[in-house]
């Protein structure tokens, strides 16, 4: 079965960090592309990151370079999403989707790509 289950939110104040998880399935973590998304209210999901836990090849978005670091432990099929001197403009929902039919070397950061996701984990940044 397909799945990812995330965790890791919280509460923090800007400047902070957190580290979010996605723990993977042994049938999921392999060669399936695991990308990690974000939706604020009122806004649309917009990918953040993205990972192959096989070749471990990444691909980020222009506006979380610098802050965010995708990473992966193969040893609990996780991978993590590393954030820090965090923003209120990062408050949002990160979720963690991953797809079978995804497997190349640089895994997409379009949400419609994406056919699994887990519940969720909210961030919220205060000032």
């Amino acid at each position: 079965q397909v799945q990812v289950v995330e965790s890791g939110g919280g509460s923090v104040q800007a400047g902070g960090s957190l580290r979010l998880s996605c723990a993977a399935s042994k049938d999921t973590y392999s060669n399936n592309c695991i990308a990690w998304f974000r939706q604020a209210p009122g806004k649309e999901r917009e990918g953040v990151a993205s990972i192959n836990p096989g070749s471990g090849s990444t691909v980020y978005h222009a506006s979380a370079k610098g802050r965010f670091t995708i990473s992966q432990d193969n040893s609990k099929n996780t991978v993590y999403l590393q954030v820090n001197s965090l923003k209120p403009e990062d408050t949002a929902m990160y979720y963690c989707a991953t797809d079978v039919r995804l497997r190349g070397r640089w895994c997409p950061l379009e949400d419609n790509r994406y056919s699994n996701w887990g519940q969720g984990t909210q961030v919220t940044v205060s000032s």
